[in-house]
């Protein structure tokens, strides 16, 4: 009998988005079997109190799951703090986890394919997590699944053995990179990897998901994932702590369960050249960068 991954879900002070979040993963055909454990940040400041009780309120009635544990902090651990924390005590005491946040809503199927992926895949070490999220890559003609080398953050699954390679110093990190190392990380400078680490470096992020996806690129390992998403972000909206105003990453979630999953353990080629592609030219235009840069401001 197959024994199903506990979900981590962490919760801030946004009740509206956490509620659908809510919504939705109850939706899922493998929400019964699951177990939920929620992870709620104790405020910041005065301002964040009155919202993040209310986030609690919420919690108090959730259905619809195995089993809910929720887990309240008394002070502000901080998004990256509070998912190590959790995704540690987890992997610990049920050797797998599904990890999730406040503003991703899912497919009906986002649950089945994690726990299908967590099952394939157990016992290969080289396969190191499983990303729930794709860019909207247009008229792609890749399989339902394949493997690629950055891990995605929003909405993903990993077992204890891979996160025992996690590492949280960012000066250990840095140190095992060179000239090669940084394009081959930074998807030949398409995307802004290496930046993420130097700011974090500099203590201008405090973000967990690019030290773990240093730690995966580092170990030589892959990430799993579908070539249409399964999650949407519903946070570009301003109300994140680490989320702005824009549509570039919003998808259209894939409605059909995920049948389809890659054989042979390696990167897939074609995945990484349409990726590469969307992210030279997602930012649009010159105009098309101003107007967003507009809007931004005057939102």
């Amino acid at each position: 009998m197959q024994v199903f991954a506990p979900i981590a879900l962490f919760v801030y002070n946004r009740p509206k988005h956490t509620e659908r979040t809510l919504k939705f993963l109850k939706q899922n055909q493998l929400a019964s079997e699951s177990r939920l454990f929620v992870f709620s940040d104790g405020p910041k400041s005065l301002e964040d109190q009155a919202k993040v009780l209310e986030v609690r309120e919420l919690l108090k009635n959730i259905e619809g799951f195995k089993s809910v544990e929720v887990i309240s902090r008394s002070e502000n651990m901080g998004l990256a703090d509070s998912v190590i924390a959790g995704v540690s005590r987890l992997v610990k005491d049920y050797q797998q986890v599904i990890v999730m946040e406040d503003d991703l809503i899912t497919s009906p199927h986002t649950l089945t394919y994690f726990n299908d992926a967590l099952a394939r895949y157990r016992t290969e070490d080289k396969v190191m997590h499983i990303g729930a999220y794709m860019y909207p890559l247009q008229e792609n003609e890749l399989p339902e699944t394949f493997f690629y080398r950055a891990a995605t953050s929003w909405g993903w699954a990993t077992w204890e053995r891979a996160w025992l390679h996690f590492e949280p110093n960012i000066d250990t990190l840095m140190n095992q990179f060179d000239g090669r190392k940084k394009s081959e990380f930074s998807i030949e400078h398409k995307m802004n990897f290496w930046k993420q680490m130097q700011d974090f470096k500099k203590g201008k992020n405090n973000s967990w998901a690019i030290r773990w996806y240093a730690s995966i690129f580092l170990k030589g390992g892959l990430t799993l994932n579908p070539s249409q998403s399964l999650v949407n972000n519903i946070g570009h909206d301003g109300t994140g702590i680490h989320s702005g105003i824009n549509d570039i990453y919003n998808v259209i979630i894939n409605p059909k369960r995920i049948e389809q999953f890659p054989k042979e353990i390696k990167e897939n080629k074609a995945a990484y050249e349409t990726i590469k592609s969307f992210l030279s030219t997602r930012k649009g235009s010159f105009w098309e960068r101003i107007k967003r840069y507009l809007k931004q401001r005057l939102a």
